[in-house]
């Protein structure tokens, strides 16, 4: 068993599906960046648009969803990934593969685009109540027909697994590899990369029962070490995309607050300026003079803390760089960076905690969420296990053709329904759901 893995065998751009078929291309963009670009015009990263972050979807004041989101993650994680690759180039100064961590950037931003790919609508609410439906609910009822794993894989459905089977499945109609991604990007999405029998309490894993065998032939050829059957450790560059997103997701939550009056301009200054000492913070007071819109104010300290976590995070990686690649490596980059700014951001998620997330319609938009999901799981689960009723017959034909509900298995029809609901807009979703409870009829 490896005790360590290598750069030089992490950063590999072989295509999931067409391995026997390397080409040399022409132009100047490198397999990795071609990686970024299919996700930007693909339909799913698109569909991000219409699915929540955090706060309901935006009428005259603008927040983030989950496509502005990803677009702001990757933005942060090719710069990580840049520093990171700047200070470990001038590590590996005498080998021949060291030109390969200068494509650290590029795999980095594919995989930041790519990591919410699988998220249902209505965030992550959307992911426990689709686990819950199964588990609690009416969907209890298939339990007894599917093995032990196919339940683990529906009781504690989780978004990032859902995101690398929206990747790398072959759906009907389509090519084998699916997006036919390079390995380095798949595995750099997987958080989580192990099966859903190592789940725990927290519920979480990286790849359904399905795509198992896909991931382990990506593990094995990228040298990533392996743990106990179906559990391997995390591949190193998953590191800096997990870092991006809890920046991202952390700092411009405290920004869309205030936005929506939800914070005042002096807690959320105070917040934004706690992450640094008595000498940066008396520099950056005296810049806002200088600024009279409080909100100009608050996007100058957000892009400071950002600036800041950047850099802590990248010396974070360097200095662990040899745990990280060992798989001994505890916690995320964020749990080990310097105390102050660590404590900027525990005073972050602390304040999120208590006044956003618990915001009264963030509250009705989880509640309308939890019974969108469960009516649409009970009528969609009926019509692909009864297809022979006029009415399944009909709510069958809203299917798109790539979901594979006519399958020869229990779990693979269920498989196609949660395929359709995940890949749902919160608008599309909701729009269904009173067509189905009679309470709309569609216009003409």
């Amino acid at each position: 068993m490896a005790t360590s893995m290598n750069w030089e065998r992490l950063i590999c751009d072989t295509r999931l599906g067409l391995e026997h078929h390397k080409e040399t291309k022409s132009g100047v963009r490198s397999d990795f960046e071609r990686d970024y670009d299919r996700l930007i015009f693909s339909s799913p990263f698109r569909r991000l648009q219409n699915k929540t972050q955090v706060f309901p979807l935006p009428g005259s004041i603008f927040v983030h969803n989950r496509l502005t989101h990803s677009l702001e993650v990757a933005c942060v994680g090719r710069s990580l990934a840049g520093e990171i690759a700047l200070r470990l180039h001038e590590r590996y100064l005498h080998e021949s593969w060291r030109g390969k961590l200068w494509n650290m950037g590029e795999i980095v931003a594919a995989a930041c685009l790519a990591h919410d790919l699988g998220n249902p609508p209505f965030g992550h609410s959307g992911e426990k109540t689709i686990g819950e439906f199964f588990s609690n609910g009416n969907g209890k009822v298939f339990k007894e027909h599917l093995t032990p794993q196919q339940w683990d894989d529906l009781t504690h459905f989780e978004g990032n697994a859902n995101s690398f089977r929206t990747l790398v499945h072959q759906f009907k109609g389509r090519r084998p590899g699916g997006f036919a991604m390079t390995y380095s990007t798949l595995a750099s999405i997987v958080k989580y990369p192990y099966s859903s029998t190592h789940a725990g309490e927290k519920g979480k894993f990286g790849f359904f029962t399905t795509e198992k065998d896909i991931f382990e032939k990506i593990a094995t050829e990228l040298g990533m070490i392996k743990l106990a059957s179906e559990k391997y450790c995390r591949h190193p560059l998953v590191y800096m995309v997990e870092a991006a997103d809890d920046i991202c997701y952390q700092v411009m939550d405290i920004e869309d607050g205030h936005k929506l009056k939800l914070l005042s301009t002096e807690e959320t200054i105070d917040l934004l300026t706690g992450f640094f000492d008595d000498k940066r913070k008396a520099h950056m007071h005296e810049v806002m003079q200088n600024v009279a819109d409080p909100n100009e104010k608050i996007v100058y300290l957000r892009s400071c803390v950002v600036g800041l976590l950047v850099q802590e995070c990248a010396k974070t990686f360097v200095e662990h760089e040899d745990e990280i690649l060992q798989g001994v490596f505890a916690g995320s980059l964020i749990d080990n960076i310097s105390p102050l700014p660590k404590k900027g951001y525990k005073n972050c998620s602390d304040v999120a905690f208590k006044k956003l997330y618990r915001a009264g319609y963030v509250v009705d938009v989880d509640l309308a969420g939890i019974r969108i999901i469960n009516l649409l799981l009970d009528k969609l689960t009926q019509a692909v296990l009864h297809p022979e009723t006029n009415y399944s017959q009909l709510l069958l034909n809203k299917f798109p053709q790539q979901y594979d509900v006519h399958a020869t298995t229990l779990f693979e029809k269920l498989q196609g329904v949660l395929d359709h609901i995940s890949a749902m807009t919160d608008v599309y979703a909701l729009n269904l759901y009173r067509q189905l409870d009679g309470i709309s009829l569609p216009t003409v």
